[in-house]
């Protein structure tokens, strides 16, 4: 409270009991809180990835690959135009020209892929902000998508703060922040991608959950639903949360059944709206299976490529050794990654949300060497890492995580991007 007064002596002339004076000063506090408290998280994390995405940049050019590639498949005339092909391309068109979903047959297509690939697998959030934020700054559909990227994964490594924060303390909360901009899949996070987009908002509503703000955790979990299909795992924990919180009836019981009723509703209100266009209700999910071949396979895929990897062959779909082989150690870390986190005994929120994501991941057949984007979403795993690590002095914390995050551009950015297809 100290803090207004402060402010309100800067400007002797205006008393402070004048319209708007003391309506000024609590906001310029409140503003000043927010910077104190979320401030060193974030330019933790900030300086991380800046470090990161200069390597990553750096090792484009040096490669040149990708002026022998499509624009469209991790191609482009300078090294920043591959943060825009793949998924990036899909949600540059929906942004410029919006859905037209169709479930259009392919003649003699290629075994898996019985349908034209349509652009209505990609959930409408993050193009719908990419079109608003070029409409409003005069910026192209690449500089929006870039900045809702990057804006957003600040808001990640804040929500991520104040997880661990509210868990493990300050220190643990901004060394979580910092991990999660070096981690496996982190280029996604800086690019023309909806990845930092959703860690956003699962991170924050996994908050409101554990502060016990029910109609918040359900409405961003809404918000969620119209960003990416795996948003069915956030939906899951923070419905469970709320349920166990209805039998305990310590909040009530408008307000976690409110939760519990939000949730879902992006989720399946985009889902019905693409099965409402093709005129199938489970198109949405025909079009993920026969022109994308993603589908949950209880493992099987997972359990072919890990297989191959380890065998040293490619007889799996979607083989690309190098993202594979860094795939497949992530996938043996995460049992221990796993037990460390359930030692510290989270919140029911992060053990659900963390353990769907994993499930969601592995159980469902895709791009193996995409894992470590895929599991970009889990930063619970990462508490445990950032309890551990707040036992170091800053000194030792700042080289480990410099080194990390200049490693970052290559296994983190570069090789997901450049040695398989992200």
């Amino acid at each position: 409270m100290s803090a207004i007064p402060a402010v309100a002596s800067d400007v002797p002339e205006q008393r402070s009991d004048e319209p708007g004076t003391g309506a000024a000063a609590g906001w310029r506090g409140r503003v000043r809180a927010l910077v104190v408290r979320f401030g060193p998280a974030v330019w933790c994390y900030a300086v991380l990835k800046l470090l990161g995405f200069t390597v990553f940049m750096k090792l484009l050019s040096f490669s040149g690959d990708y002026l022998k590639k499509h624009p469209r498949f991790g191609g482009g005339a300078n090294p920043w135009d591959v943060l825009a092909s793949w998924d990036g391309w899909w949600y540059q068109q929906i942004a410029e020209n919006g859905y037209h979903p169709a479930l259009i047959p392919v003649p003699n297509g290629l075994p898996g892929f019985t349908i034209e690939q349509n652009s209505a697998a990609f959930f409408p959030l993050y193009p719908g902000l990419m079109r608003l934020v070029s409409d409003t700054t005069g910026l192209g559909l690449y500089g929006a998508g870039m900045l809702v990227s990057v804006v957003a994964s600040l808001f990640a490594a804040a929500g991520i703060y104040a997880v661990v924060d509210r868990m493990a303390g300050q220190r643990a909360g901004v060394i979580a922040a910092g991990l999660w901009a070096i981690a496996p899949g982190s280029g996604a996070e800086w690019a023309v991608y909806s990845d930092s987009l959703f860690v956003a908002l699962a991170a924050w509503a996994c908050y409101c959950v554990m502060s016990r703000q029910w109609v918040a955790a359900g409405l961003i979990a809404l918000v969620a639903g119209l960003n990416r299909p795996t948003a069915a795992a956030l939906i899951g924990a923070v419905g469970l949360a709320a349920l166990v919180e209805l039998f305990r009836r310590e909040s009530g019981v408008v307000r976690p059944l409110a939760a519990m009723l939000l949730a879902p509703v992006g989720l399946l209100g985009y889902v019905g709206w693409v099965g409402w266009r093709v005129d199938d209700w489970g198109g949405y999910f025909k079009l993920q299976h026969d022109a994308w071949l993603h589908y949950f396979d209880f493992g099987q895929g997972t359990f072919y490529a890990i297989r191959g990897v380890l065998l040293g062959r490619t007889d799996y779909p979607f083989a690309w050794p190098t993202t594979d082989l860094l795939a497949t150690l992530i996938v043996l870390t995460l049992p221990v990654l796993i037990v460390l986190l359930v030692r510290l005994r989270p919140p029911l929120v992060l053990t659900a949300y963390t353990l769907a994501t994993i499930v969601s991941v592995l159980g469902s057949l895709g791009i193996f060497g995409n894992t470590s984007r895929y599991l970009l979403p889990a930063f619970p795993l990462l508490i445990a890492l950032a309890v551990a690590m707040r036992k170091l002095s800053w000194p030792v914390l700042a080289a480990v995580l410099g080194a990390g995050a200049l490693a970052s551009g290559w296994y983190g950015g570069y090789v997901i991007f450049e040695l398989g297809i992200p």
